[in-house]
């Protein structure tokens, strides 16, 4: 049945798309062709999931062998399953390379396989760059490739710990024969949890844009309106909003007032619809 009614509400979604894009002007027509489908909507936040939940995953292997605080780590995000080997060049600069094996449960549940790989600077001005690469890496089944660049700030204006992010990377679903290219920039600022010693504490303030295109053609493109709030032991962003263009066709896709769960509220015109995640 939630099967059912999370199609229902998608599409309806779709429907209000093409909707608001007719009723603009008499000279502009959105055709059928031009509006997405259920599925496009679905692979749409199913690429939004794979994408942040693989960052995170870079973010605690940041924070548990490269941050200043990784001394205190009392409880860690990874599980024996993961083979962590850090390897410093005795200059500042360094590498650390997670190795996952064919199936490894992270601390949140996560399945996960392959390897990730960071490679950090010397530290300037207070700040570090870090790179990192995804390899033969799956995240639930669905594979993720690319990687990207962090400018990491030990304390911007807030005195919090901060992450600028550029990632390029592709996620493929196997279920739906889909691929998925994402370009992004973000900014991830850490603003609970420093230092704690356990992942579970731990929420980001995250702000930026993103484009996205499948290889059935679908694009979407997102920018934060209102930043979004991300908590370690969520899924989801719990509140914030987040400007949505699909197909020339722009609506408001809001997580909601702060409770984690798998709802959120899409906007187009006058319009609102909700939706599962």
């Amino acid at each position: 049945m939630k099967n059912f009614q999370k199609i229902k509400m998608l599409s309806m979604v779709g429907i209000a798309f093409l909707t608001f894009a007719c009723s603009d002007t008499e000279d502009e027509v959105t055709s059928l062709d031009e509006t997405p489908t259920t599925a496009d909507l679905l692979l749409s936040a199913q690429v939004d999931t794979a994408e942040d939940a693989s960052y995170t995953i870079v973010e605690n292997i940041y924070i548990e062998n490269i941050d200043e605080t990784r001394n205190n780590i009392v409880n860690s995000f990874f599980a024996d399953c993961a083979t962590i080997t850090v390897t410093p060049n005795g200059d500042g600069r360094g590498n650390v390379l997670v190795d996952f094996g064919e199936s490894c449960e992270l601390a949140n549940g996560a399945i996960v396989s392959g390897q990730v790989a960071l490679n950090y600077s010397i530290v300037q001005n207070e700040s570090r760059t870090v790179t990192y690469v995804y390899d033969g890496f799956t995240y639930n089944t669905n594979e993720v490739s690319g990687g990207g660049t962090i400018q990491r700030v030990f304390e911007n204006a807030n005195g919090n710990p901060q992450s600028e992010v550029t990632t390029s990377i592709t996620v493929y679903f196997p279920e739906q024969d889909v691929t998925a290219s994402r370009d992004a920039n973000r900014v991830r600022e850490w603003i609970e949890g420093v230092g704690s010693g356990t992942w579970t504490d731990n929420v980001f303030n995250v702000i930026g844009n993103w484009n996205t295109t499948f290889s059935n053609g679908f694009a979407r493109s997102g920018e934060v309106m209102e930043v979004l709030r991300r908590e370690a032991t969520c899924p989801h962003f719990v509140t914030g909003t987040l400007t949505i263009t699909k197909n020339n066709v722009a609506g408001i896709l809001n997580y909601g007032d702060g409770v984690c769960d798998n709802v959120a509220i899409v906007t187009i015109g006058d319009q609102s619809f909700t939706i599962q995640l």
